[in-house]
């Protein structure tokens, strides 16, 4: 199947007339570790993009994956947020001078501000949810996906004991998933994960996900994680050594899948040559939108590069949105696209994912997927900026 594409220079919706900036603050349902640190809410930012022509008017809205610190990355949300209001809208707002740019035009309008991926990706996916919006169709369409739902997996953080660590396990065996993802760091690895796939059997799906907590010297000890035949360590290395992980695909027979190191197709095309990504995990966020993350998925299949769909802590905006990108034919593997429920006791939006039979379910609504609870939103809302086109 040949997936359609966005066109940039496809018409968009009439003149952009105002961004609004909005932080929330969702509070997890339990603690989430994992080697660069422990979470227990999110601060999040959301981007509305809003596009008037006449009496109709169209809303958009993008999220932020950064967190609250630098950890993950170098981005963090108030540093966004900055950057968004100081120069990506100014810069949105002088698109060809008209006002209205497209979602395939953001990438190109942005790029003469070095980095800020996340930040770039927020802006980027508030324009194309009012793009498709305003045309009256969904995501799924856009991207003429054909499959309804995809098998899901879940991502189980560090905890202080291997007995908490399997009863977790174990209510996520139960409730269905088709995947266990376990973090791991220097001495929380071999016996955790040995203690889970002894738990779960020799069939299910486990990996495992080290957000570049180890190094070069680690290699041999990361080789013994081969006994448990995992399906892939996720970034056991820093993020740019991609050498590092060329050296470790080359020792190990697990596979090695990367994640923070792809930032950008070129990335991902640079990793695949030198053999240091057998896998790879695409984050729309991290690597400045969802048209980039197309074009890796792209690439990826046009080689056979297995891709998989992480999650970054996300809201319903955009854990629909993965989901529908997850559902093209090149994600092969299941992803962190869990329920809303695993991190949430209530969503931002009316409709959040849930878990069917170990599958969620892509979304065929308007616009990216989602419907806002806009009362909830409002409830939780920290701190609201509003910038039009003459700042």
């Amino acid at each position: 199947m040949t997936a359609a594409r966005i066109d940039p220079a496809s018409v968009s919706p009439g003149p952009l007339t105002e961004v609004e900036l909005r932080r929330i603050r969702l509070q997890l349902v339990t603690p989430f570790r994992t080697s660069f640190g422990s979470q227990t809410e999110r601060d999040a930012l959301l981007v509305r993009a809003r596009f008037e022509s006449g009496e109709q008017r169209i809303d958009g809205w993008g999220e932020c994956v950064c967190m609250s610190d630098p950890l993950y990355s170098s981005e963090f949300v108030d540093g966004a947020q900055e950057v968004i209001r100081r120069y990506l809208v100014p810069l949105l707002f002088s698109a060809a001078g008209t006002g209205h740019p497209s979602a395939g035009a953001v990438a190109p309008l942005l790029g003469s501000i070095q980095g800020h991926r996340m930040a770039k990706a927020a802006v980027e996916m508030a324009v194309l949810d009012a793009e498709l919006r305003w045309d009256q169709i969904g995501y799924a369409h856009r991207l003429n996906v054909t499959r309804t739902r995809i098998p899901s997996g879940v991502s189980v953080g560090i905890y202080d004991s291997i007995e908490t660590l399997l009863s977790e396990v174990q209510a996520y065996v139960d409730q269905g998933y088709r995947r266990i993802k376990l973090k791991i760091e220097p001495g929380w690895d071999l016996e955790p994960v040995r203690a889970v796939r002894e738990l779960i059997g020799p069939h299910m799906p486990l990996q495992v996900d080290a957000n570049s907590a180890y190094g070069r010297s680690d290699i041999d000890h990361l080789c013994r994680l081969d006994e448990f035949d995992l399906l892939l360590v996720e970034q056991p290395l820093a993020q740019h050594d991609l050498l590092g992980h060329a050296r470790l695909a080359q020792a190990s027979a697990t596979a090695v899948c990367l994640d923070e190191s792809i930032i950008s197709l070129t990335t991902a095309v640079d990793a695949v040559e030198i053999g240091a990504a057998e896998i790879i995990n695409i984050k729309p966020g991290r690597v400045g939108g969802y048209l980039e993350a197309r074009r890796i998925h792209d690439y990826c299949l046009a080689n056979d590069v297995a891709v998989w769909c992480g999650g970054m802590l996300e809201t319903g905006i955009g854990r629909a949105a993965n989901c529908v990108l997850a559902g093209l034919d090149g994600f092969t593997l299941p992803g962190d696209i869990s329920a809303s429920s695993r991190f949430y006791a209530r969503d931002i939006v009316t409709n959040p994912i849930e878990l069917d039979d170990g599958h969620v379910i892509i979304s065929d609504s308007v616009g990216l997927g989602y419907e806002l609870d806009h009362e909830f939103l409002d409830q939780i809302t920290t701190e609201t900026v509003i910038l039009g086109a003459d700042g």
